[in-house]
C-alpha cells in the first residue's frame, strides 16, 4: 500500500482499497448475498401490498421482475468501479463529486439506510412481541394510531435494537455467520409458508385460476408507474454503494454473473410467495393480510407462531445488519476518516434509525410503496446517474486511486467539491419536490399542475437521466484531468482483479 494512502486525512482501514490479494467473492458469494438480501420481510410486504392496492398475483410479479431487471442496470455499472480498483461507494464517489462533495452523495445514502434500519428493526421488535403474545393471549394487537407504539412494543422495538448494535460491534465475522444462517433457514421457512397458504387454500388453482378483474387492471393502470418506481427504489440503496461489496470480488465476471443470477429471481420468488400467501389471506379472511409478522400471528399452534416469529427475528437481524449497516458505517467514516471507524458509524445508524419512528412508515402499505420507496429514489437516482455518467462518458472507467485520498490531487477539485455535479444533482432533484409534497399532504394537489404532481411517479426515471444528462453536458465544458497511460496500468496492476 502507498505510504503516502495511509498518511492522507481521507484514508482508513475500512476505507482503504482492496488489494489482489486479499478478493476472495466469487460467483456463488454475490448469487447468495442477493438471496439472502432478498429473502426479507419488506420483500414479502413490497408484493403482498400490491395485491393490497387491488393488482392481480400476476401482474404483481411482472411488475417486480421488470423493477428489479431495470435496477439490475445501474447495479452492475457501478459495481464495476468497486472490482476494478478495490474501493468503497463514498471512495468511489470522490471521483464525480469531490473528495469532500462526496461527503453528499453518502450521507444521503446514508440516511436512508437509516430509514431501513428503523424499519427493519421495527419488524423484528413486533416479531418478539408477537412471540411473547403467542404464549399470553391477552397481550393486545399492536396499535401505531399514535406518535408511539404501547409501551410493551416499545420495549421489544429497543430489545432487538440493542441486539442489532451488539452484532456490529462484534464485527464483520458475526454478520457473515448470521448471513450464512439465514441463506439457509429462510428458503426453507418461505417454502413452509406457500405449504401452508396451498393448504388452507385447497390448492394452488383457487388462486392462480381466478380470472383478473376490471377492478384489478383498472388497479394495475393507476399503479403501475408509482409501483415500478417503488421497486426499483427498493434496490435503489445498493445499486449506489454495491462497491462495497464488489471491491472483494475476484473478478468483473463473478459479481456480474453472481448479481444478475441472485437479484431478480430470488427477488420475484419470494414476491411470489408474498403475493400467493396474500391472496390466500383474502380467501381465507375476507380481506388481504399484507403483514407476515400479524400473519404468523394467527396461526393457532403456540410452537408454530414461536418458530416463524424467533425465524423472523434471525433473518429480520442478519438482512439488517448486511443491508443498513455496512454502508452507512462507510459512509458516516467517510466524513472523518481518522476520527469515524465502522464500529462508531455503525452505532451512529442504529441512532438515527430509531429516531424516524419506523413504526409509522410501515403501518400502510400505500405509504411504505408510494412515500417512502418513490420519496427517497428521487434523491438517489440522480446520484446514480452522476456517478455513471463520470465514471463511463467523462472518465472511461479509468480512475487514479491514490488521488481518491489526496485532499489536493485532482479530485478535490480545488476546494474538495466539485460544484459542477452538485448543480447536476440539484437539477435531477428539484422536479420531483412538488409531487411528493403533494404525496404526504404538505401542499394542495390543487396549487400544482397534475402533469407536475404525475412526475413524481417517474421520481427516480427523472433524476437518474436529468442529472446523468446535466453532468455530461457542464463537465465536457472543462477539460478533466484523467490519470496517464502510465498511471493506469500501474494502479491497475495494484489494485485490479485479473478477468
Amino acid at each position: 500500500m502507498n505510504q503516502n494512502i495511509k498518511e492522507s486525512e481521507l484514508y482508513n482501514e475500512d476505507l482503504a482499497p482492496i488489494p489482489q490479494e486479499k478478493r476472495t467473492w466469487g460467483t456463488g458469494n454475490y448469487a447468495a448475498l442477493w438471496i439472502s438480501m432478498s429473502l426479507c420481510i419488506p420483500t414479502y410486504q413490497l408484493a403482498s401490498g400490491m395485491i393490497q392496492q387491488g393488482m392481480s398475483w400476476w401482474q404483481a410479479i411482472v411488475l417486480i421482475f421488470l423493477g428489479n431487471a431495470i435496477v439490475l442496470v445501474p447495479m452492475l455499472l457501478n459495481g464495476h468501479a468497486g472490482a476494478k480498483y478495490g474501493i468503497p461507494f463514498p471512495v468511489f464517489a470522490r471521483a464525480s463529486f469531490g473528495t469532500k462533495g462526496a461527503n453528499i452523495p453518502a450521507l444521503l445514502r446514508a440516511v436512508v439506510a437509516c430509514g431501513w434500519f428503523g424499519i427493519q428493526t421495527w419488524i423484528g421488535g413486533a416479531s418478539l412481541y408477537h412471540l411473547l403474545r403467542a404464549w399470553n393471549p391477552s397481550l393486545p394487537e399492536i396499535s401505531v394510531n399514535g406518535l408511539f407504539p404501547q409501551p410493551l412494543p416499545l420495549a421489544c422495538f429497543a430489545a432487538f435494537w440493542m441486539l442489532n448494535m451488539w452484532v456490529v460491534y462484534k464485527g464483520v465475522e458475526s454478520i457473515r455467520k448470521l448471513l450464512v444462517f439465514k441463506a439457509i433457514f429462510l428458503p426453507l421457512a418461505a417454502l413452509a409458508l406457500f405449504a401452508w397458504a396451498v393448504i388452507a387454500a385447497k390448492g394452488i388453482g383457487p388462486i392462480l385460476e381466478k380470472p383478473t378483474t376490471d377492478a384489478e387492471w383498472s388497479a394495475f393502470k393507476k399503479f403501475f408507474v408509482p409501483s415500478l418506481t417503488g421497486i426499483i427504489g427498493f434496490w435503489a440503496t445498493l445499486s449506489l454503494n454495491i462497491p462495497d461489496f464488489t471491491r472483494y470480488a475476484k473478478s468483473q465476471r463473478a459479481q456480474i454473473r453472481g448479481q444478475a443470477i441472485g437479484l431478480p429471481p430470488s427477488m420475484t420468488l419470494f414476491s411470489f410467495i408474498g403475493v400467493f400467501v396474500t391472496s390466500a389471506t383474502i380467501l381465507l379472511y375476507g380481506q388481504p393480510e399484507w403483514d407476515p409478522v400479524k400473519l404468523a400471528g394467527r396461526f393457532e399452534s403456540r410452537i408454530v407462531v414461536s418458530l416463524a416469529m424467533i425465524g423472523i427475528l434471525i433473518s429480520t437481524l442478519a438482512t439488517n445488519i448486511a443491508a443498513n449497516i455496512v454502508s452507512p458505517a462507510n459512509d458516516f467514516a467517510n466524513i472523518a476518516p481518522k476520527k469515524i471507524s465502522f464500529r462508531t458509524g455503525g452505532f451512529i445508524t442504529g441512532i438515527l434509525g430509531a429516531l424516524i419512528f419506523p413504526w409509522k412508515l410501515v403501518a400502510d402499505p400505500s405509504g411504505f410503496i408510494f412515500t417512502w420507496l418513490v420519496g427517497y429514489s428521487g434523491l438517489l437516482g440522480p446520484v446514480g446517474g452522476i456517478m455513471i455518467a463520470d465514471y463511463y462518458f467523462i472518465r472511461r472507467q479509468k480512475l487514479k486511486v491514490s488521488e481518491l485520498y489526496d485532499p489536493r490531487g485532482r479530485y478535490s477539485y480545488g476546494d474538495g467539491f466539485n460544484g459542477r455535479a452538485v448543480c447536476a444533482l440539484l437539477a435531477g432533484i428539484l422536479p420531483n419536490i412538488p409531487g411528493f409534497l403533494v404525496t404526504i399532504k404538505a401542499v394542495p394537489a390543487s396549487r400544482v399542475l397534475p402533469w407536475v404532481t404525475d412526475l413524481y411517479n417517474f421520481a427516480w426515471f427523472v433524476g437518474f437521466l436529468l442529472s446523468g444528462g446535466i453532468y455530461i453536458l457542464l463537465m465536457r465544458r472543462r477539460a478533466v484531468p484523467d490519470a496517464e497511460p502510465a498511471h493506469i496500468a500501474e494502479e491497475q496492476t495494484a489494485y485490479a482483479p485479473t478477468h
